[in-house]
């Protein structure tokens, strides 16, 4: 019973690994790093209370919920933005998804905003 046990092993171990080569990887050229033109306006959706809320409990709130969202300060002024998205209606459907499940959590007085991304040089 051993023999057999030890040949089932033997054979399992050398199937594993079967049709990978051995060779060392080759180092890869280095990439040219293109400058990143926007060509095309993107959009952000801004999420806000209207009342006055703290920040780190609306974020907290999103990100319970599966939406990435970040922080920025502006002029003194801190947003939650989400996006950046290529397309207007991208960042209307992401706004109707949010608001759906404001509703579903009863959350009240948040305002979603779909704005243009700021151009940053």
């Amino acid at each position: 019973m051993r023999k057999m046990a030890l040949v089932i092993a033997v054979l399992a171990l050398a199937g594993c690994g079967e049709g990978k080569s051995v060779e060392a990887q080759k180092p890869q050229p280095a990439a040219t790093v293109a400058p990143v033109v926007a060509s095309a306006p993107q959009w952000d959706l801004e999420v806000r209370g209207e009342i006055t809320q703290a920040v780190s409990d609306l974020s907290g709130w999103l990100i319970e919920h599966s939406f990435v969202a970040s922080v920025v300060k502006e002029n003194g002024k801190t947003r939650i933005l989400m996006g950046p998205y290529n397309s207007k209606a991208e960042a209307e459907a992401k706004q109707a998804e949010v608001r759906a499940a404001l509703t579903r959590a009863k959350k009240q007085n948040i305002e979603l905003l779909v704005v243009e991304h700021p151009v940053t040089q």
